[in-house]
């Protein structure tokens, strides 16, 4: 099955590549590798979950954010690898979380991504990955989500 198709079935869609709010673009190739910027989880132009861990936000609604990063980054490797067929590997997640000095619990905000990947690559999603704690990210946003993909 197709990824996007996988999409669908889970009831999710690939949104719109993300336009870039300042000077980067939202994805570089080079040679098999497509590093994107880091996205957060803009859904239709509008921030969804705003806030910090440990303060505003519980796990489960950063969990959504997380997932809704990681449609926005794909969305960004279709823009320059042409479909999310031509990805062979998930090489790396790098997932940032807007947190209270006494939250601890970033990696399982990051399964938001990492889970979804995983069931839309099988194998081929899994991947390495760090899970980061900050005190801030733009836009008052809850997790900011990079990939790191091999293309075929």
């Amino acid at each position: 099955m197709r990824v996007e198709e996988k999409l669908k079935a889970l009831g999710l869609s690939l949104p719109e590549a993300p336009k870039p709010v300042a000077v980067y673009v939202s994805a570089v190739k080079m040679d098999n590798l497509v590093y994107t910027a880091g996205q957060i989880a803009f859904v239709k132009g509008e921030l969804r979950y705003k806030g910090r861990l440990g303060k505003d936000l519980t796990v489960e609604e950063a969990y959504e954010s997380a997932k809704i990063c990681a449609l926005n980054a794909l969305a960004a490797v279709k823009s320059v690898a042409g479909s999310l067929d031509n990805i062979e590997k998930i090489v790396k997640v790098t997932g940032y979380v807007n947190s209270t000095d006494d939250f601890t619990d970033q990696p399982k905000v990051l399964n938001g991504a990492s889970e979804l990947l995983k069931e839309l690559f099988g194998e081929a999603g899994l991947h390495a990955r760090s899970a980061l704690g900050v005190n801030v990210l733009p836009l008052g946003a809850s997790v900011e989500v990079e990939l790191i993909v091999r293309l075929k």
